[in-house]
């Protein structure tokens, strides 16, 4: 399909400008009228049902909307109105925002907050609990277990890791002293780790304890995370916040439970099942899953995602291999390009290494990388890497380590011990 029809990449933000779809429509029906391929392509493939010989404005409009995610033009419309509408008159003005702590897995939208006008207070917890180990463990000994990972990881001064950990993780015995908390999150599991984490957490939950979570937004066709939206969509977002109940806590300590348990069938018994007090938790626990060694050829999805990349391209860089997952292979986006370097470096400096890193005197993320012959041969499922001297590997409360008794996952995400 060309750049006149596919029109669904213009927008990455959220906001969709009506005027300019409008122009697309008319330049679409300009180039339906002149029997483009490409463009009668595109209406079929979308269920536009037209003629060429008496193909309308009215069908141009119908097929940018559905490329953008909607059912119809007026569908498409009431979208955008909806949006304007919440920038002009933000709801969070009349309602007593201004005394919300807000609490996000991260600090990407709280500029984009204050430039919407939010006037509460802002926090963060960053423990990127998607990677690393997360035992079963008192909490200070959690807290020293994640702090050598994160220092190690991400070549950070220990203490001060270990310092920010113990401010996160305080900060959840407070919580109850603000009149309400929102947290924001999307579908993947770093979000959903950290949503769970924080439920499983308290003691005492705030008067009102509400969650902005999503998994899509109309308009955008790759919706990565709540970051990437203007701030025009976080005021559009506050008035879809629900309340938690008992409900969703008993499935936040159940599911926090079974993820740091040494034994995963718990975790695969809860992500097969229906969350409905936590909508996108289960997609978040089956994705995590993948995570496990793979029961063919040992590699997590995004180490064997990697891989194949790398095999694909030839030699690309750390950086190229980090957008073409996040644009066209990983299924749900959840890491950023410092956790990917981190997860991909026993790759590279395994005794039996599957990549190899070149130019090191180069940032990081412009090193070439390439398969080694056991890459190929384990990418193949001809070796598997855990047969192999894989460094030992954390997902969840699960330690796998080479040439040991581990568990990994068949096609069916069902637990194994190989």
């Amino acid at each position: 399909m060309s750049d006149h029809t596919r029109f669904a990449s213009a927008c990455t933000d959220g906001r969709i400008n009506l005027e300019q779809q409008r122009k697309r429509a008319k330049e679409l029906l300009r180039r339906l009228k002149a029997d483009a391929p490409d463009a009668w392509q595109a209406m079929r493939a979308h269920g536009v049902a037209a003629r060429p010989d008496d193909v309308r404005l009215a069908d141009a409009q119908c097929l940018i909307a559905r490329q953008l995610g909607f059912a119809s033009w007026p569908r498409l419309k009431t979208h955008i109105d909806a949006i304007d509408f919440a920038a002009r008159h933000p709801g969070f003005v009349a309602d007593d925002e201004a005394g919300t702590l807000h609490l996000r897995c991260g600090n990407d939208i709280s500029h984009s907050l204050r430039l919407a006008g939010f006037q509460g207070e802002f926090q963060t917890f960053i423990d990127p609990l998607a990677m690393g180990p997360v035992p079963d463990l008192p909490l200070d000994d959690f807290l020293a277990v994640r702090a050598d990972f994160i220092a190690r990881s991400f070549d950070l001064e220990r203490a001060r890791v270990l310092a920010d950990e113990r401010r996160e993780y305080a900060l959840i015995e407070r919580l109850h002293e603000y009149p309400r908390v929102v947290l924001w999150c999307e579908a993947d599991a770093y979000d959903q780790l950290f949503l769970v984490r924080i439920l499983a957490g308290l003691r005492r939950p705030p008067a009102r304890l509400e969650l902005i979570g999503i998994d899509r937004v109309p308009g955008v066709e790759r919706f990565i995370g709540i970051g990437q939206l203007a701030p025009d969509l976080l005021a559009w977002l506050w008035p879809q916040r629900r309340a938690l109940g008992e409900d969703a806590l008993d499935l936040a300590r159940c599911a926090w439970a079974a993820y740091s348990s040494a034994d995963p069938r718990a975790w695969a018994a809860l992500a097969h099942a229906p969350t409905p007090a936590l909508p996108l938790l289960g997609p978040a626990l089956r994705r995590q899953l993948r995570e496990l060694p793979g029961l063919r050829d040992g590699l997590s999805l995004t180490e064997r995602l990697s891989l194949r990349i790398v095999a694909e391209l030839g030699e690309p860089t750390f950086g190229l291999v980090f957008a073409h997952l996040m644009q066209h292979h990983e299924p749900l986006p959840w890491l950023g390009d410092l956790m990917l370097h981190a997860l991909l470096r026993p790759l590279i400096d395994a005794p039996t290494p599957l990549l190899i890193e070149q130019q090191p005197q180069l940032p990081w993320a412009k090193r070439p990388l390439s398969l080694t012959d056991l890459g190929r041969q384990v990418l193949a499922g001809e070796r598997h890497w855990l047969d192999c001297q894989a460094p030992e590997r954390w997902v969840g409360g699960v330690c796998l380590r080479a040439g040991q008794p581990s568990w990994c996952v068949d096609d069916a995400l069902q637990p194994t011990l190989r």
